[in-house]
């Protein structure tokens, strides 16, 4: 089952002499479940694309199907709801609420969305996550990987369709890199979350089950390992 369709994405910035394709004519598809690093040099298009799939950026052309949703065709407010319930957006520097406690940033999709957070709900993601012991602290009494892994949370708590990570080790050491990956995959394997990941990372890259190259805007390689 395809919870992703993406038909002739194009993203142009600017016109006539400056105008920039930054996507040209990307399509793919991806199954539920599928673990896939989306990788190319710097000025490709792959964190416009995310940025288009995650619902933050809109393309000039082309559509994006997730869970049967075409977003494309979503009005801003309707979108902001779709957004909130089906995708979880990881970034580099976790964006994090600094006054606000590791339980209070996990529930915060929630409270957003006018639901009140499970208790059982929250106990259970925070042991998945390792933050059992962090519930109460801040986020500047975390460690940057602890920090990374309350924004995982974050993104998880809604259950989303679509778990997208931009560079999320990008701001990470190797041992934190190392335990972010083994837990992506981890939420991939045991509990069937799609995830798509941008990355310079050649770990994540090698652990994928499918690796998409683009290069100035379109694919090169889409390769299942």
């Amino acid at each position: 089952m395809n919870i992703l369709e993406i038909n002739n994405l194009t993203k142009i910035y600017g016109k006539g002499e400056t105008e920039v394709r930054a996507l040209d004519g990307v399509s793919f598809s991806v199954e539920q479940g599928e673990f896939i690093a989306i990788v190319g040099p710097s000025g490709s298009g792959k964190s416009t694309l995310l940025h288009i799939l995650g619902g933050v950026d809109v393309a000039t052309s082309g559509s994006v199907i997730i869970n049967g949703t075409d977003i494309s065709k979503l009005d801003e407010t309707a979108l902001a709801i779709f957004r909130r319930r089906q995708i979880g957006l990881i970034y580099q520097f976790y964006n994090l609420i600094p006054i606000l406690t590791v339980e209070e940033n996990l529930t915060l999709p929630l409270l957003l969305d006018g639901r009140k957070p499970d208790k059982e709900q929250i106990d259970v993601l925070a042991q998945k996550l390792g933050l059992s012991k962090r519930l109460s602290h801040l986020p500047s009494e975390l460690s940057g990987g602890q920090q990374q892994r309350v924004s995982i949370g974050r993104a998880l708590i809604n259950n989303p369709a679509l778990l997208l990570a931009d560079e999320p080790t990008g701001n990470l050491d190797s041992e934190n890199s190392r335990e972010i990956v083994e837990l992506l995959r981890k939420l991939n394997k045991e509990y069937k979350q799609t995830v798509i990941i941008i990355t310079h990372d050649e770990r994540i890259a090698l652990s994928a089950d499918r690796v998409i190259a683009i290069q100035d805007g379109k694919i090169t390689r889409d390769e299942v390992r």
